[in-house]
């Protein structure tokens, strides 16, 4: 005869029915159905990316019509610290290249060649990586791109006056996913 209490653990523990496992299932993939496109869809100056080891965030912003200086904003975030640097995008014009510029500190105004090379962090191109792993350009405009390639990204943080006692004491990495979109 069977005892109460192996009864009683046989009535908590239910088995997962046909039908409960396969609700669960496709509730989970309707989930993240609609989390893809809404990624997707993001344009590139509101979209929001996480390097791998969530060191630093890169979030677009959007630029005025009459800035003609530039085509691109953004700002790097690093939670160590709640440090923030700004970054821009300008595109070449012989041979057409997004180049960031990441900046900390940077003086207002009118200022040197070496007041703008102490304060920059990192300049470069910036690459677009889609899904299939193509490598382009950041894109201009229209839907943002799925990762980002901002290439020694990470030494030049270590080698800037970002690095240090007052900043960050960490080295973030030079592919940024998509992790968000700002509405």
């Amino acid at each position: 005869m069977p005892d109460a209490q192996s009864d009683d653990r046989r009535a908590l523990s239910v088995p997962p029915t046909p039908f409960r496992l396969k609700a669960t299932v496709t509730l989970a993939a309707l989930l993240l159905a609609g989390h893809q496109p809404a990624l997707a869809a993001c344009p590139q100056e509101l979209a929001i990316y996480t390097d791998r080891d969530r060191l630093a965030s890169i979030e677009f912003r959007p630029v005025a019509p009459d800035e003609a200086v530039y085509t691109g904003e953004f700002r790097v975030l690093f939670p160590q610290n709640d440090t923030v640097a700004d970054g821009i995008v300008m595109w070449t014009e012989r041979v057409p290249r997004p180049t960031g510029i990441v900046m900390h500190d940077c003086p207002e105004g009118d200022v040197t060649g070496e007041e703008l090379a102490a304060c920059t962090v990192w300049q470069g191109v910036i690459y677009a990586v889609d899904e299939a792993g193509e490598i382009g350009l950041l894109p201009r405009q229209g839907p943002a791109a799925a990762r980002l390639l901002l290439p020694d990204f990470g030494p030049s943080v270590r080698h800037s006056a970002l690095f240090g006692a007052d900043g960050i004491s960490i080295v973030p990495w030079d592919v940024f996913e998509m992790s968000g979109c700002q509405e």
